[in-house]
């Protein structure tokens, strides 16, 4: 075996025995943003929530020994229309008065490219609790992470979007939902 390669073995064997180091990061909540958005009557409108909290342990070495929780303030969600927002916290959409938080948390997070990352977890809103895969991009720059990702919902798997609402006809099914996250390692 030449030099390179014993070189190269043995820095494999030390990366291998080496357990996983995964640092707890801190999301800043005024540098980070989840966003949705959909089609109303055929135009299509945006929106954001603007409490929310996530809790964060990963090794972008070890993504599999990730855990990460995110908790969405539902009462929160703005779209910068009046009737809307006023309507998202009724029993027909999110029913705060019942399931105020949304809970997102990964089961299992895999590499998906050079600095992407599938995070597949389980999304709880208004008590249904469904399979959701997020895939994000990733870069870290000293002790600063930025996450931006994006997946597509539909909502009345979850009961958003009540009686007359229940169907596409008015709103789209479809919600798309990205967010963009900047966290400090602890």
């Amino acid at each position: 075996m030449n030099r390179y390669a014993l070189v190269c073995f043995a820095g494999a064997a030390l990366v291998a025995a080496t357990p996983a180091l995964a640092s707890d990061w801190t999301v800043d909540p005024v540098k980070s943003r989840i966003a949705f958005s959909s089609t109303q009557t055929g135009t299509r409108f945006q929106g954001r929530f603007e409490r929310f909290n996530a809790a964060i342990r990963f090794d972008p070495a070890h993504p599999e020994m990730a855990r990460i929780v995110v908790l969405v303030d539902l009462a929160s969600g703005k779209t910068g229309d009046q009737q809307r927002d006023s309507a998202m916290p009724t029993a027909d959409w999110f029913d705060v008065e019942h399931s105020r938080v949304a809970r997102f948390e990964a089961t299992g997070v895999r590499r998906a490219g050079l600095d992407g990352y599938l995070a597949q977890g389980t999304l709880t809103l208004r008590g249904q609790t469904r399979s959701v895969a997020l895939p994000f991009k990733l870069q870290i720059v000293g002790r600063v992470a930025h996450a931006t990702g994006h997946a597509q919902l539909t909502r009345t798997a979850f009961g958003v979007g009540q009686g007359a609402w229940a169907s596409g006809q008015w709103v789209a099914l479809e919600v798309d939902v990205d967010i963009d996250m900047v966290a400090s390692r602890k």
